[in-house]
């Protein structure tokens, strides 16, 4: 098999991201792309000549700063409809726990997403999907959870795929049946549960939709036994699982993730110092959310000194949905996670990089700077990595690189 040729990719300022510390400051600039994957990383003046001989194409990169293409690890990008209303009346006062009860809320958008066709389903999420390629995003998670009937939420999945096909971006997607309990199962979760577990998701696995499993493990979801129950499941089928935790009230979620290693826990607005423990001993990474606690105006923030002092990783994604984060920009929710979680900019930098490919199960080093890893990343019109997070608003990406290709 014929190896394509390489590319020298040169007066770069390139920010690696293969450590806290590498998300700081520019390390080397020049890299070497083979295919799809880096070959080489550092200073162009230590390239080996024979590397550089193989070099068929030099590219300029303007002696601009290089960081790994950004990864948007928490989002629920394919939906039909909007809840624009609700926005509306949250901001008259009423929670989003209250629109729930009237019928509001996700099965408002259920509702919309099961009469929407494959089609319908596409349309609607290829602009939400650009607008975060156009800011640098290279890999997505695009969860399900808004069918919550077996061929709808199939077709959520199928439409996740598609969009990756389509636009030659990196997609895993996430079975979240566990989203809600629909009405033809109002108030039997503990059923709609086992249905899911045990005849749903055997089929998702069959059909191969499904790279992970999630439950919305909180008050006015599914319990910590609900959330045993599907990941009993998943673990028969070999398949990762993780778990929206704690964004209204603890309810021992993240211990049953611990216990079952899973990828990551995400919103984390209530965690107890042994929970945080728990994630640090199971290796998960704890994904944070900060436009849905933006929008919901919440009142607790995730414990981020905890999180830091118990070992924790930390990563950051746009929760892109129609009802507590209507938003398509990882860079704002970079800017968000700085500005009122109070992320350090190396932090937000590495997580939407390598701390967000771990939250997905990425083992290839993806979401880092160095050989072997994807040749995925981005050029940036900036001084400095930390200006990433300081811009509100403002898209700075100039050129993206995925899979050794300008797109």
């Amino acid at each position: 098999m014929s190896v394509l040729p390489a590319t020298l990719w040169r007066r770069a300022r390139i920010v690696p991201c293969t450590s806290l510390q590498a998300a700081a400051a520019a390390q080397a600039d020049a890299i070497v792309t083979e295919g799809e994957r880096i070959a080489w990383v550092g200073h162009e003046a230590a390239l080996p000549p024979a590397l550089r001989e193989r070099c068929a194409t030099v590219r300029d990169c303007g002696d601009r700063l290089v960081t790994p293409g950004l990864i948007d690890c928490h989002t629920h990008l394919v939906f039909a409809g909007d809840r624009a209303a609700e926005f509306a009346e949250r901001q008259r006062g009423v929670s989003y726990e209250e629109l729930a009860r009237r019928g509001g809320g996700i099965l408002s958008t259920v509702r919309a997403t099961r009469a929407a066709d494959a089609a319908a389903l596409l349309a609607a999420a290829t602009p939400r999907l650009e607008s975060l390629l156009r800011e640098g995003v290279t890999a997505i998670e695009i969860k399900s959870g808004y069918g919550l009937t077996l061929e709808s939420e199939a077709r959520m999945l199928e439409a996740a795929r598609e969009l990756g096909r389509r636009h030659g971006i990196a997609v895993r997607t996430t079975y979240l049946a566990a989203h809600a309990v629909p009405p033809e199962f109002a108030g039997r979760s503990a059923d709609y549960v086992r249905v899911l577990a045990r005849e749903w998701l055997p089929e998702i696995a069959r059909r191969d939709l499904a790279d992970a499993v999630d439950i919305y493990c909180d008050r006015g979801a599914f319990s910590a036994e609900d959330a045993v129950t599907l990941f009993e499941a998943a673990r028969s089928l070999a398949l990762p699982v993780k778990m929206h935790a704690g964004q209204f009230a603890d309810v021992g979620g993240v211990a049953v993730a611990a216990r079952f290693a899973a990828l990551s826990c995400d919103h984390l607005e209530e965690l107890s110092p042994a929970d945080a423990a728990r994630m640090a001993q199971a290796g998960m990474v704890a994904v944070l959310l900060p436009v849905a606690y933006y929008t919901l105006g919440q009142a607790s923030r995730p414990p981020v000194a905890l999180l830091r002092e118990s070992g924790v990783s930390m990563a950051v994604a746009t929760d892109c949905n129609p009802g507590t984060s209507p938003c398509a920009s990882l860079l704002l929710a970079m800017n968000m996670a700085c500005r009122l979680f109070e992320l350090t900019a190396e932090e937000a930098l590495a997580g939407v990089t390598r701390e967000a490919a771990r939250a997905l199960g990425y083992a290839d080093g993806r979401g880092t700077l160095a050989p072997g890893a994807p040749a995925d990343f981005v050029m940036w019109d900036l001084a400095a990595p930390y200006e990433l997070s300081y811009w509100a608003g403002m898209n700075r990406c100039r050129t993206v690189v995925r899979g050794g290709i300008v797109r």
